[in-house]
């Protein structure tokens, strides 16, 4: 509310132009001593003497800062445009309180310092810098010459009641319901942005219940802020009435979205904002804190719209490879328990091989032209792309599903953790099994079978011992099978003399454990090898979610995929494939499949301490670096763990100082803060951290001493055992 001398009357003045328009009209309608004053400064001249407490229209060019305001702080940028904008918009409200600024002689001069109102001064100064009006605007002031110019300068920014927020927020709001004013207007009235006007809207939208509870001092301005993300007042009173000791504002908007869905989600990024709201969704937007992007407040809606987008994908992919059937799910169904086909390597056609060579030979060219160029021209760079694009295009030719797996078998399509479709082919059903064609007297292992599965006997002639007469039956002896007993006696002095064999030849033995490994892990035929080996694979994705979705099991799967698209059809033919492999490829074989069985997971209802500390051994062996495949962010580590951790975290990959910065923050904010301080640390915590070796802490000298000492006796055994010698670090470990 305005405060003005209560000799004067209120003369409303907007702009110069009126004022130099009409200045008889203003000094007719004062009274003689204010006429005198408004007169006196328009013509430039200053009356002798002027009343204390007299109002006086004062040119704008003739007021000054008064050197005995009691303010000695700036006002701010901010300030300054606040009152710009609110005089543009309603005039000044508030009269400037002046003294006459005198001479030597105590004589006035003509200008006058502002003792209150310095603010306004300097916004009307902006408004003419900006041509909104003439440095001459009259400015209507109150002439004090009776108070000291201190202290009713302190008494001014001192004695006052500042309007409650709560008040603000409900004035706000009543202006945008009541007078149909947007936040862009609101804004330009009162000097704000449109965010901060969107800002009080939202906080005067609050349930009155909460705004009462806020008045009365039961909740913070942050508490409040935290219940206006949403503008459901039944949902904000039963998230209060709910409310324990833990009232951190993060807790209340977690309580509040725990039904909506994050514009983060994966669900979310892969339908997108416009195709959701498009279907009738809404997005529920936080003002007061970074929401990246909001919540989706129909979760159902969200669920239906990943599906229908899925089963498009699917339809499409279906129509164009010709799969049996497809099956669309959110997450991938790990426990499906089907058998999986790979693509086969096949023949290029002629069109498409020769198009391959003279993509090729045209790349090459290219590169060699250009390799010193620092910047290639844009038609060259754009060649370089179509050329990339054709190999890789005729690349993926050479790989190809045999068309009676894809007749039989069909294909998953999902939702990858990046919110893109992910689709893995190549399932075969049991009941789309091809079953194996067994027509009376087939061969199976060497022995013919009817149709019901019966071994068939035949005699000399060829014929059907069981068509024969039971005496003749008893009077061929030698058409008889061995007995059972019989078979079981000779094979196993036969497995007793492979087990001796075998383990005199142990490059042999490496193919016949690597075919025992690859049978069950590529084509799951228990009964396809001799050696009692079970490779076991247990499944991660039910241990940690998403994990099939990172760029270590992209990873593992491609080199499995590869692996398969290699190996022939049938396992019959995998004995003669993996004894045809090269040493090294055998090694690499053999190394996959081993992989696939390793299990360091913790149980809480396990005690496997041995196991772990073998787990921890092999990491040091193979020099395991989790920096390459895990970071800390919200969602894997820091979201999940305490604020001690986090700040522990950051103390011991960054410093103190960095941990004390983030000390006082709320947990969400902390963790974000954190995440970004660690991104590129390589912190890990210890559960996967890897032990060094022992002699890596060794000098380097003693090594190297060790090492020279451990050649000479290296020299004096057999070629055989040099091998064994120079691991011998590791060997002993391992037999720890």
């Amino acid at each position: 509310m305005a405060r003005t001398s209560k000799k004067a009357k209120v003369v409303t003045v907007t702009t110069a132009d009126e004022v130099a328009n009409s200045v008889a009209e203003i000094v007719g309608a004062l009274p003689a001593p204010e006429a005198e004053a408004v007169a006196a400064t328009e013509t430039g001249s200053t009356p002798e003497m002027v009343a204390s407490g007299e109002i006086a229209f004062i040119p704008l060019n003739k007021l000054k800062k008064s050197p005995r305001n009691a303010r000695k702080t700036p006002h701010s940028e901010a300030d300054i445009e606040a009152y710009a904008a609110s005089i543009a918009a309603k005039g000044i409200l508030q009269n400037l309180v002046v003294e006459p600024e005198l001479d030597a002689n105590g004589e006035p001069i003509g200008f006058y310092f502002v003792t209150i109102g310095e603010g306004r001064r300097l916004a009307q100064l902006l408004r003419a810098k900006r041509k909104q009006i003439k440095r001459t605007e009259p400015i209507r002031c109150v002439i004090d010459t009776a108070n000291d110019p201190f202290e009713i300068s302190l008494d001014e920014n001192v004695t006052r009641t500042a309007m409650h927020p709560a008040d603000q927020f409900e004035a706000f709001r009543e202006l945008a319901e009541h007078r149909g004013w947007g936040a862009e207007e609101i804004a330009a009235r009162f000097g704000v942005t449109a965010h901060v006007v969107k800002q009080r809207l939202r906080l005067g939208a609050v349930s009155p219940k909460l705004m009462q509870v806020y008045r009365d001092g039961g909740l913070t301005l942050d508490q409040l802020m935290a219940f206006a993300i949403t503008e459901d007042h039944a949902r904000q009173e039963q998230v209060h009435a709910n409310l324990s000791y833990n009232r951190d504002p993060s807790f209340i908007r977690r309580d509040l979205m725990k039904t909506h869905i994050p514009a983060t989600d994966r669900r979310a990024i892969f339908v997108g904002a416009e195709a959701y709201m498009e279907a009738g969704g809404n997005i529920v937007r936080d003002l007061f804190t970074e929401d990246r992007g909001g919540f989706y407040e129909d979760a159902a809606l969200l669920h239906r719209l990943v599906i229908q987008k899925l089963e498009r994908i699917a339809a499409d992919i279906q129509a164009e490879e010709g799969w049996k059937w497809v099956s669309v799910h959110i997450d991938y169904p790990h426990a499906h328990g089907l058998r999986r086909a790979y693509p086969q390597p096949v023949e290029l056609s002629e069109n498409d091989a020769a198009a391959y060579t003279a993509a090729q030979e045209e790349y090459d060219r290219l590169s060699s032209e250009y390799d010193s160029a620092e910047e290639l021209p844009d038609d060259v760079d754009q060649r370089f792309g179509e050329l990339e694009a054709e190999i890789e295009r005729i690349d993926a030719l050479r790989h190809a599903y045999d068309p009676d797996d894809t007749a039989r078998g069909g294909i998953f399509v999902m939702l990858s953790h990046d919110g893109e479709a992910r689709i893995e082919r190549g399932f075969i059903r049991a009941e789309d099994e091809k079953p194996e064609e067994v027509a009376d007297g087939s061969v199976i292992d060497g022995v013919r079978v009817n149709d019901d599965g019966e071994i068939i006997e035949d005699d000399e002639d060829g014929n059907d011992v069981s068509a024969l007469d039971a005496e003749d039956d008893e009077a061929d002896e030698d058409g008889k099978t061995l007995s059972d007993l019989l078979i079981r006696d000779l094979t196993a002095h036969r497995t007793l003399g492979l087990r001796l064999a075998l383990g005199a030849q142990p490059d042999m033995a490496l193919i016949a454990v690597t075919h025992a490994f690859a049978t069950q892990t590529f084509y799951h035929a228990v009964n396809a090898h001799c050696l009692d080996i079970r490779p076991v694979s247990s499944d991660l994705g039910g241990h940690a979610d998403g994990i099939e979705d990172t760029a270590a099991a992209k990873a593992l799967a491609d080199r499995h995929a590869g692996w398969a698209a290699d190996m022939p059809r049938d396992v019959a033919g995998l004995w003669g494939f993996i004894a045809g492999l090269d040493q090294t490829s055998i090694m690499a074989l053999f190394a996959h499949c081993a992989s696939q069985t390793v299990n360091a997971v913790k149980q809480p209802w396990e005690r496997k301490p041995r196991a772990h500390e073998t787990a921890d051994r092999l990491a040091t062996a193979t020099a395991l670096d989790m920096t390459a495949h895990w970071t800390p962010t919200v969602r894997t580590y820091l979201g999940r763990v305490t604020k001690a951790h986090i700040l522990a975290a950051v103390r011991e990959a960054i410093s103190d100082e960095a941990a004390d910065r983030i000390a006082s923050m709320k947990k969400q904010p902390m963790a974000e803060a954190a995440e970004q301080l660690l991104a590129e640390t390589g912190w890990l915590p210890p559960l996967l951290r890897t032990a060094q070796p022992a002699w890596s802490d060794e000098p380097q000298a003693d090594v190297d001493a060790r090492m020279d000492v451990a050649e000479p006796e290296a020299a004096d055994l057999p070629a055989e055992n040099i091998g064994a010698a120079e691991e011998g670090e590791t060997f002993h470990e391992a037999a720890e």
